[in-house]
C-alpha cells in the first residue's frame, strides 16, 4: 500500500483534505494509518510549539532539526503501517520542514543531506494543495484570530512556496501533484482522489 503525503502552506486545507482521505478510504473498507506533523503532544511537539509562539529562539540548523526530529518520530510508524499492507496519510511531511525552514535561512543542500542521511522513506505520492500566500494569511487569521511565526510573515510564506517549487521540480522524496487549493473544498478532494486512484485497489 502507499504512503501518501498531503502538503502546502499554512492554511492550504490539508487537515480538512487528509480527515476527507481518511472517510473515503473507510467507505471503501481500505485499512489505513494516519500520522501527522507537527505532532504537538510530543516532547518535541510543545518545543515546537513554544518556537512558533516566540517563546523560544532558535537558530535555522537548530529549528530544522527540531522539525526533522518530529518528523523522524514518526517514521518507525510509517514503516510499520506500510509493513501491515495499509495506505498512509500523511497530514505534512519532512517536505514541509524542508521548505519552510529553508526559508528560514537554513540549506537546501544540507537539508537533502540531512534527509538521506537519516533514511525518511520516499512517499509513493506527495499531494502539493498550492494557495497564494495572501490567501494563507487570510485563513489563518480566520481560523485563529492571530498569526504564529510562520503564518505572519507574507514574504517568509512566499519563500516557503518557492521552495516547495524546487521540491517539485525535483520530485524530492517522490513524485509530486500540485492541486489547486483555491477551489472549495469538495473540488480539491475530488482532486485529490482523482490523482490517489492508481495507487491503490479496491
Amino acid at each position: 500500500m502507499p504512503l501518501i503525503v498531503l502538503d502546502g502552506l499554512d492554511g492550504s486545507g490539508g487537515s480538512t483534505q487528509t480527515n476527507l482521505l481518511k472517510k473515503f478510504f473507510e467507505k471503501k473498507n481500505i485499512p489505513y494509518l494516519f500520522v501527522k506533523s507537527p505532532e504537538y503532544g510530543t516532547e518535541t511537539g510543545h518545543s515546537i510549539r513554544d518556537y512558533l509562539d516566540g517563546k523560544i529562539k532558535l537558530k535555522p540548523k537548530q529549528a530544522f532539526v527540531l522539525f526533522a526530529t518530529d518528523v523522524l518520530n514518526s517514521v518507525p510508524i510509517i514503516k510499520k503501517g506500510l509493513e501491515e499492507n495499509k495506505v498512509v496519510i500523511a497530514d505534512r511531511y519532512i517536505t514541509s520542514t524542508i521548505a519552510y525552514q529553508c526559508a528560514n535561512g537554513y540549506s537546501f543542500e544540507s537539508a537533502l543531506n540531512f534527509v538521506k542521511l537519516h533514511e525518511y522513506p520516499e512517499a509513493d505520492l506527495i499531494i502539493f494543495i498550492d494557495i497564494k500566500p495572501e490567501t494563507s494569511m487570510k485563513r489563518k487569521l480566520k481560523e485563529h484570530g492571530r498569526l504564529d511565526r510562520h503564518e505572519k510573515d507574507l514574504n517568509f510564506l512566499r519563500k516557503v512556496r518557492e521552495f516547495y517549487s524546487k521540491e517539485i521540480k525535483g520530485n524530492i522524496l517522490g513524485r509530486w501533484v500540485v492541486v489547486d487549493g483555491e477551489k472549495s473544498i469538495e473540488e480539491v478532494h475530488k482532486d485529490i482522489i482523482n490523482s490517489i486512484k492508481p495507487l491503490y485497489q479496491e
